[in-house]
């Protein structure tokens, strides 16, 4: 009797330490994941009226490789549980951008196109988190704002689609960094002022189209705007510039060849005689 329940004590210990241990690890790779604070913290910023997130849960994580479950998730392999790709497309979401995508930073695709995200497009996330982003969408959403030049910063960013939004202000001159883009639109935004040249690729009208204040290669050539003080003065000084250099040649003739004769046997300076030339031409 006194064997039997030094066992069931036994067990019951080892029971309890192995449920301990349990919640103990779920909680280790809760707090020591980054991934996962990315994929919570996208979760709840995000509104999910057609529950397309639903196998996004978090309360009995064991092990890491249990986001690469998760709908839209991709992971390196299931031998390194590091997400490389987050393909959120037409999932009916609403809210801003999830900043929280941030600490994903072996991210290398980001697809959020065809959802009601609106507001502004956060600069922060491409300061220094997302460097090896490869893939960037955010069309067909409600972003407005200007375009942040910090996703210049992504350097070997090959895609980016910012295309069917409510974009305003220029494309950042930034984007000349990028030296691997192949894809690229802007499209139907409400953009101004003149096209980048991006390097390497020459990109079509199609990247550029229903921004009614681009201009530049490949649409409409960039109207100068010259204020009428330019024009004085260059005007100005063009004249100055002429009538400087009369006077000089007039000196140096005057002094170098005194006279001529005409044909009426009058003695007239070569200096006067320009001096008559330039006055009736001026006229």
């Amino acid at each position: 009797m006194i064997f039997n329940s030094s066992v069931f004590v036994i067990i019951v210990q080892t029971l309890f330490l192995s449920c301990i241990f349990r919640f103990s690890n779920a909680q280790h790779y809760k707090s020591a994941n980054p991934d996962i604070h990315c994929l919570k913290a996208i979760k709840d910023s995000l509104e999910d009226p057609l529950n397309r997130l639903s196998t996004w849960t978090f309360h009995n994580l064991t092990t890491d490789f249990s986001i690469c479950r998760f709908q839209g998730v991709s992971c390196w392999n299931y031998m390194e549980a590091r997400i490389i790709s987050i393909q959120l497309r037409n999932m009916g979401l609403k809210g801003e951008f999830p900043q929280g995508v941030e600490n994903c930073y072996r991210l290398q695709k980001l697809d959020l196109s065809g959802n009601n995200l609106f507001e502004s497009i956060p600069s922060d996330p491409f300061q220094k988190s997302l460097n090896y982003l490869v893939y960037l969408s955010l069309s067909n959403n409600s972003f407005s704002g200007e375009i942040p030049s910090t996703i210049a910063n992504c350097t070997y960013l090959s895609t980016l689609l910012l295309d069917h939004n409510q974009l305003t202000g220029h494309i950042p001159m930034e984007f000349r960094k990028m030296m691997r883009i192949q894809e690229f639109s802007v499209s139907s935004n409400m953009l101004s002022g003149p096209v980048p040249t991006l390097p390497f690729v020459n990109f079509t009208i199609k990247s550029y189209e229903n921004n009614k204040g681009l201009c530049g290669w490949p649409l409409k050539r960039c109207k100068g705007r010259r204020s009428k003080f330019d024009y004085s003065f260059k005007s100005g000084f063009l004249i100055g510039y002429l009538i400087s250099t009369v006077s000089f040649v007039t000196v140096i003739l005057s002094y170098c060849v005194p006279w001529v004769r005409e044909k009426k046997g009058k003695k007239i300076t070569i200096a006067t005689m320009i001096m008559l030339i330039w006055r009736k031409n001026k006229r």
